[in-house]
């Protein structure tokens, strides 16, 4: 009774308001932008699979929660399924055969022919770029939560800040085996400039087994040394132990600054687009193979990071809930159809062709996206598992 009690106080509860919140904004970028191009909603959904509670409002959509806690959708009129492909239309082939032909549809069973008012509604009807908009509207509702989450947490509660100055170096390290000590200050790093100590972390965090340039101040003196960082084993907070690059240098403790409101602008955009760049290099690596596969996580991870960020208080619920929002964003951003990505590179095919790719083509890119995704899925919940088996 204590472990199942532990399970629902310190990870699912947390995993599910976390989840709840982030796949209600990215659903709801999708609602909004839909509903303001005539689009008629079918569904909005929180989680997949039996819907455990709904209601109807007076423009039609059923909203729900269903039993699995996964993801979220929502269904337009017009789609076939929750991945948005379109139903196929009574003589929308042009063939003069108005039979179902399931070789010509995802939805055989319901073919039947649209009324002018449907067609106003049906968001397979829209222009290729309203269902573009429509579909980046996921993501980009993602980013503005993650934008807007910072804005206010630069605001109130501050920017951490750490000048790039060396504090403390470790014995036998990349950095005192290239000369660094104690009072250099970091200017600069392969030639891009170093204003805090957290800048020098992030590229650290990618140069992995390459050689750096660094330039510092020393005693009014420009100085360049160089050093490649090493990988270290790191045990995070859920205990994992993670491969991550060092060079073997500290700093003070960090000052947290609050900013006025146009620097919490654009120091919240900044930060954004830092995050995402860095993230998007790190999974660059990792698909590569020049790094290896310990930070991906899946749901058991998510939910024990959630739980560690509820005990660490409201602020830290807040922060995870807008890096996880971006990497989202991000991941939904990958050209793999089923994914927002996937429905966007269709869309600028068929911009480009002035026509929709051939419905063959699209439903075989479904279900290899789909077969990617799964496997996806499968590869980070077997990371996730593989931890407690061998500890």
């Amino acid at each position: 009774m204590d472990a199942i009690l532990h399970f629902t106080l310190n990870l699912f509860l947390p995993f599910l308001l976390v989840i709840t919140v982030l796949v209600f904004v990215h659903e709801l970028g999708h609602y909004l932008v839909a509903r303001w191009n005539g689009v008629k909603v079918d569904a909005f959904s929180i989680g997949m699979g039996p819907q455990l509670i709904g209601f109807d409002d007076k423009h039609g959509t059923r909203w729900k929660f269903c039993l699995f806690p996964i993801g979220g959708y929502v269904k337009m009129f017009g789609d076939a399924d929750i991945f948005s492909r379109p139903e196929q239309e009574d003589g929308a082939d042009g063939d003069g055969d108005d039979s179902p032909d399931p070789a010509k549809g995802w939805a055989a069973g319901a073919v039947r022919r649209l009324s002018d008012e449907e067609r106003a509604g049906s968001f397979h009807h829209k222009r290729v770029g309203q269902r573009f908009a429509i579909v980046l509207a996921g993501p980009m509702a993602n980013f503005i939560f993650t934008i807007v989450v910072l804005f206010f947490m630069l605001l109130t509660i501050g920017q951490a800040t750490t000048l790039p100055v060396v504090g403390a170096v470790i014995e036998d390290s990349p950095a005192e085996r290239a000369g660094f000590l104690v009072g250099d200050r970091v200017i600069a790093i392969d030639g891009q400039e170093i204003d805090r100590f957290q800048d020098l972390q992030r590229i650290v965090q990618l140069r992995l087994d390459r050689e750096m340039r660094v330039e510092i101040l020393r005693d009014g003196a420009t100085l360049f040394l160089s050093l490649t960082p090493e990988l270290v084993e790191v045990e995070d907070i859920t205990g994992r132990i993670i491969p991550t690059p060092r060079i073997g240098i500290a700093a003070d403790a960090p000052t947290l600054q609050r900013l006025g409101v146009w620097d919490a602008a654009k120091g919240s955009i900044t930060e954004t687009l830092a995050i995402a760049n860095l993230t998007l290099r790190v999974v660059g690596q990792i698909i590569t193979g020049r790094r290896g596969t310990e930070e991906l996580g899946g749901p058991v991870r998510i939910a024990e990071l959630s739980g560690k960020m509820v005990e660490n208080g409201a602020v830290s619920v807040i922060w995870f809930m807008a890096l996880l929002s971006l990497n989202l964003g991000i991941i939904n951003l990958f050209p793999i159809p089923v994914l927002d990505g996937g429905h966007l590179l269709f869309y600028i095919c068929e911009w480009v062709r002035g026509k929709p790719l051939p419905e063959r083509a699209q439903a075989a890119g479904y279900r290899i996206g789909l077969v990617l995704v799964l496997a996806l899925f499968a590869f980070v919940f077997w990371n996730d598992l593989s931890f407690y088996w061998t500890n």
